[in-house]
């Protein structure tokens, strides 16, 4: 094999390799946001249309959050955030639709102190993503029944429905003493004892 012959031999063994480098990166990364994102990921998907286009997407999102200082909540402010949320979720049989609105304003305060940057709504939803890829669905479920009453079309036992879905959200960001989010489990126990079923 003359010296021209193996420069070519070489070089498509290197151009081969590095393929085969790219395309596990890219099967680990894919592996990764699936995961991690669950269900977000399909809704990527979905919204997209296109697997290459939802991942960019999810990477995009975990690089935003990567530069936020998110914090967890002094113990002080976790203690006063349980007792406003006993003392709005009180409030429902009375008024519904407030303590639907108080809940999301809440939600934003709490996300505020915790270090998220106050944009729209589907920002929000994006960026609790990263941390909070499961409960970010009762998020948005939440959002669009507020909404849907605010139109007229949302009944008592949807507004029940909601207040249920941001107190999902709402038990992450105030148990999570973990910076930067996690996205553990809060035992149901804990949910049980800090906030009684609706009634």
């Amino acid at each position: 094999m003359d010296t021209n012959t193996t420069v070519i031999v070489v070089v498509l063994i290197v151009a081969v390799a590095v393929l085969l480098g790219i395309m596990l990166t890219r099967k680990r990364q894919s592996r990764h946001l699936r995961s991690h994102f669950g269900t977000e990921y399909d809704r990527a998907m979905d919204k997209t249309g296109d697997r290459k286009k939802a991942e960019r997407e999810l990477h995009a999102r975990e690089k935003r959050v990567a530069k936020f200082e998110l914090r967890p909540l002094p113990p002080l402010d976790r203690s006063r955030y349980l007792a406003t949320w006993t003392a709005l979720q009180a409030t429902f049989v009375d008024d519904p639709a407030s303590a639907v609105r108080n809940a999301d304003d809440l939600l934003g305060e709490i996300m505020g102190a915790r270090g998220y940057p106050m944009s729209d709504f589907e920002q929000r939803a994006a960026d609790l993503s990263v941390d909070h890829p499961t409960v970010v669905q009762n998020y948005r479920a939440a959002h669009a029944i507020a909404l849907k009453h605010q139109h007229g079309d949302a009944g008592t036992e949807d507004l029940r429905q909601a207040l249920i879905h941001y107190r999902g959200l709402f038990d992450e960001l105030v148990n999570d003493d973990v910076a930067g989010g996690s996205s553990r489990t809060i035992s149901s126990d804990r949910n049980t004892a800090d906030h009684p079923p609706l009634h």
